[in-house]
């Protein structure tokens, strides 16, 4: 069995929805933590990080697209990323207010299963190739002494890396090299993360 590697967030006042969540993720590395309103989605944000938020948009008190406001509002979780889930049809104002709070989706009930664990997936995944470039660019920090200019090091070695590309290419036009250009996209990417 996979270990859970990510949490995500199910939001809905309906006990039975939460349950039908939790069993149609069961299949994903996923631990879904369910709550039933937009004031326990926020209390839990602020002890946990979580890969994604399936929120519904019709609850008593506060509703979901309060509750996204609250979540988008917040330096901590602004970033985290929200699918709506509602029973209210496919209401074109509904859908734009979902998208005005920041969801990146909108999906009316019953919603199909295998969409649903397919839009997880993919956020799920990115949750965690966003956490890689965070531990890399940590280890990085860490790495590097103290009294060196990082940026003017790091894209020193990055131009290294790129003119040892292009002497290899140089040398053999059919020389396959996949395999670096993805380690220097990866480099890029850490670099840019750390310079940010």
């Amino acid at each position: 069995m996979q270990a859970k590697s990510a949490k995500v967030l199910a939001v809905d006042d309906r006990d039975e929805n939460l349950v039908a969540l939790t069993a149609v993720l069961d299949a994903l590395p996923v631990e879904v933590v369910a709550v039933t309103s937009g004031q326990a989605a926020l209390k839990e944000l602020l002890n946990d990080e979580f890969a994604l938020i399936l929120l519904d948009v019709i609850m008593p008190g506060m509703d979901g697209f309060e509750t996204a406001q609250h979540i988008k509002g917040r330096a901590r979780t602004r970033d985290v990323p929200i699918i709506f889930l509602t029973a209210a049809g496919d209401a074109g104002d509904d859908a734009y207010r979902g998208y005005a709070a920041g969801a990146v989706d909108y999906l009316t009930k019953p919603f199909d299963p295998w969409l649903l664990r397919a839009k997880v997936s993919v956020f799920v995944d990115l949750h965690r190739r966003e956490a890689e470039v965070r531990r890399r660019a940590e280890l990085l920090r860490r790495a590097l002494p103290s009294d060196e200019n990082v940026p003017a090091l790091l894209n020193r070695q990055v131009g290294q890396v790129e003119a040892a590309v292009a002497r290899l290419r140089a040398k053999d036009a059919e020389l396959p090299l996949s395999d670096v250009e993805t380690r220097l996209d990866e480099l890029r990417t850490t670099v840019r993360a750390l310079l940010s």
